[in-house]
């Protein structure tokens, strides 16, 4: 099929979603209301609340829960065919992430910006709040791992995109000052910002001397490392100090002086590189390579599909990114539909484009077959192969193919690089409420809670061994982040079920996609935690199992909690409305 088609259809249907069903949900589900104080002028503070405009905000928003998840899950899904990938990408969106992303926002907007952990609390009590939150923390400490081994992998690969994306921090934190403190619009400074970026891009990708090649400063791959480890080990570990440092300083700071002007410009990121992409797609006009449904799979789709392809269709980490930093920012409740909603569907369409860029970049079906070979290796390759994939793309507008790849893989640092630091701050968030529920002062500092969140997650990429040697960390627990990303969601969407009942509202919205992905994730988690990485599984891992083993049952110790709240007739219904 022609991927122009492709994307056509993909596209009307997102519209179609987007004008029709989130308006149906925000008017009559939700009902929302302008005239509501929202947390973020309740509790002003200029540090985490702060009133923002709505574009602002959803530059901010999106880009926190992009990262690079909604590539490489689809990138690596086109293994079963791009026909599977698309559906459940189209319609994964349309139906769930829209819903789960923006009911996650107004269910902590109505209840004082708190996250969904913390009000799981007063919808299915306490001992399901705290294993909720154990989940939680679970679940973005492998955030954090995962994205760091993906951004410094990149950093590595990608020598030519390290300057690009380091020039953005300076440049976010003035824009932020002139918007903050000289009261100064952002959009011109972020554009200007934007083409520093990409001018840095183009030079670095021709001048040598610009490229931050550590394996190269290190006597190149044959050369001697650092600590006994070769020189892309020690490329790596460096990378992974750094990246550990700015998160540390980054997730610390008020919310305006980095992460919004950041994020803003990322959104022009966005529209940008969608806009070469699509613009490229239309002038190459190419045709699907990849098959429609791969008929010999070494694994099967059901129902590894639903958890390879998290973000993208819907993802666990977004209802934390709503919950936990959005709703603080959100200026009037009636923004939360573009923000929210919206916001899964700007994802849904970098899924897409995922999509159509990996199974169009082969020159014949045989030759996709051949390096898509099993799932391991779709795994291993998906993200390079979008990269070159989308260069090519972007050769239909003329951008010469290193330039192209530069700037590729600066989008893709960028966006993860924001899921990293918003992760690292939502992890000091749950750590300082695990210490005010335990009673321990010292994990409710800013500082302490930082220190943790950044000393674990650099010590789950770093410590385990694996097939990619040292620092397999991120590799490893890929698989166990698309179960753990998608038992978050279907808990969510439980709890939005619950909330709605409470309110005496239709719940079906949310039931029903939580009754979906609950029994695909639970039945994917019960395979691989059983048949894979138990110790007489296929591919036995002590890591993957006790993880996963605590998380399968804390998911479903809280799924009986929250069935049995369910059913249950409330003479006082949970309405904070008034």
């Amino acid at each position: 099929m022609n991927g122009i088609l492709v994307a056509l259809i993909g596209m009307v249907i997102f519209a179609l979603g987007y004008r029709y069903y989130s308006k149906f949900v925000a008017e009559k589900i939700f009902r929302l209301d302008s005239n509501y104080v929202t947390p973020a002028h309740r509790y002003r503070d200029d540090i985490d609340f702060v009133p923002t405009n709505k574009f602002v905000l959803w530059g901010h928003h999106f880009t926190s829960v992009a990262g690079a998840a909604p590539i490489l899950g689809p990138a690596i899904a086109v293994y079963w065919g791009w026909l599977p990938a698309f559906l459940w990408v189209i319609l994964g969106t349309v139906f769930a992430a829209g819903v789960h992303d923006f009911g996650t926002l107004a269910l902590s907007v109505r209840n004082k910006g708190q996250s969904v952990g913390t009000i799981a609390d007063k919808l299915i009590g306490q001992r399901g709040k705290i294993l909720f939150l154990f989940i939680i923390l679970i679940l973005v400490l492998m955030v954090n791992a995962v994205f760091a081994w993906v951004i410094s992998n990149l950093f590595i690969k990608y020598p030519a995109s390290v300057i690009p994306v380091f020039i953005q921090i300076p440049l976010a934190m003035w824009i932020g000052y002139a918007a903050y403190k000289r009261n100064q619009k952002m959009l011109i400074p972020s554009l200007i910002a934007l083409a520093i970026m990409y001018i840095t891009a183009v030079l670095a990708s021709r001048v040598d001397f610009l490229q931050i090649d550590l394996v190269q400063y290190l006597g190149g791959e044959s050369g001697s490392g650092l600590f006994g480890l070769g020189t892309v080990s020690t490329a790596f570990l460096i990378w992974i100090v750094i990246l550990m440092i700015y998160v540390y300083i980054a997730s610390t700071l008020p919310v305006w002086k980095l992460l919004q002007p950041r994020d803003f410009i990322n959104s022009h990121q966005l529209v940008v590189g969608l806009g070469i992409l699509y613009l490229g797609l239309i002038f190459i006009n190419p045709v699907m390579t990849a098959p429609v449904v791969n008929e010999n799979p070494d694994r099967n789709w059901l129902p590894l599909l639903f958890i390879t392809i998290a973000c993208g269709a819907i993802s666990g980490f977004h209802g934390l990114v709503s919950s936990g930093t959005t709703s603080k920012q959100l200026d009037k409740e009636t923004d939360g539909r573009f923000v929210g909603y919206f916001g899964a569907v700007g994802e849904g369409i970098l899924a897409l484009i995922s999509i159509i860029a990996v199974s169009t970049f082969f020159t014949n079906t045989d030759a996709f077959k051949e390096t898509f070979s099993s799932f391991t290796e779709a795994n291993a390759v998906g993200l390079g192969t979008f990269v070159e994939g989308a260069a090519k793309l972007a050769e239909g507008l003329a951008i010469p193919q290193d330039i192209a790849t530069t700037i590729v893989s600066i989008i893709v640092v960028s966006f993860a690089a924001t899921t990293l630091d918003t992760s690292v701050r939502l992890m000091r968030y749950i750590i300082s409420e695990l210490g005010v529920e335990y009673n321990v002062p010292p994990l409710t500092k800013t500082h302490v809670a930082t220190s943790i969140a950044v000393v674990s997650s650099a010590a789950l990429v770093l410590i385990p061994e694996g097939p990619n040697g040292f620092g397999s960390g991120g590799y490893l627990i890929w698989p166990l982040f698309g179960t753990a990303n998608q038992l978050l969601a279907g808990i969510s969407l439980m709890l939005i079920a619950i909330w709605l009942k409470r309110l005496g509202r239709n719940y079906a919205i949310a039931l029903i996609p939580m009754i979906f992905l609950m029994f695909m994730t639970l039945y994917a988690m019960f395979q691989q935690v059983i048949f894979e990485w138990s110790w007489f599984g296929s591919n036995s891992n002590t890591l993957l199992f006790v993880l996963g083993a605590i998380i399968f049952v804390f998911a479903i110790w809280i799924a009986l909690t929250a069935f049995s709240t369910l059913t249950k007739k409330y003479n006082d219904p949970m309405d904070n409305d008034k």
